[in-house]
C-alpha cells in the first residue's frame, strides 16, 4: 500500500515542502483528504478536485476547471467532458502556491463538492 511519504522518497526536500504548503492553503478552503495512489496523491472534497504528481524537483499539480484557463502557468488544458477541464501546471517552489493558483483550486474545489 502506498503512503502519502512514499512519494517524496528520493526527491528534494523542495517538493515536500512545496506540496506541504499546497496541502496547508488547499485546507482553508475546507475538509482535504489525502489518497496516496501509485503515481500520485489525490486531494479530494467530495470528489477528487486536484492529482499530486511529484518530480525530482517539482511537482507537476493536475486540477479540474469548468472552463478552459488561458495562462502562461497553465502547461496542459484537457476537455474531458462537456464542462470539465484537466489544467495542469508545475509547481517549481513554495512560492508557486499563490493566490492566482489558489483561486483556481478553489474552483475546484466547489467542483467537487
Amino acid at each position: 500500500m502506498t503512503a502519502v511519504q512514499d512519494h517524496f522518497q528520493g526527491k528534494k526536500p523542495e517538493v515536500e515542502a512545496i506540496y506541504d504548503q499546497l496541502l496547508l492553503a488547499v485546507r482553508q478552503l475546507g475538509p482535504v483528504a489525502e489518497q496516496p495512489k501509485k503515481t500520485s496523491i489525490h486531494l479530494v472534497n467530495r470528489t477528487g478536485f486536484a492529482g499530486v504528481h511529484t518530480r525530482q524537483e517539482f511537482i507537476s499539480l493536475e486540477f479540474k476547471s469548468e472552463a478552459p484557463i488561458e495562462h502562461p502557468r497553465i502547461r496542459k488544458s484537457q476537455q474531458i467532458s462537456a464542462n470539465r477541464y484537466h489544467l495542469l501546471v508545475q509547481l517549481q517552489s513554495s512560492s508557486d502556491v499563490d493566490s492566482e493558483l489558489l483561486t483556481w483550486l478553489e474552483k475546484a474545489y466547489f467542483l467537487s463538492a
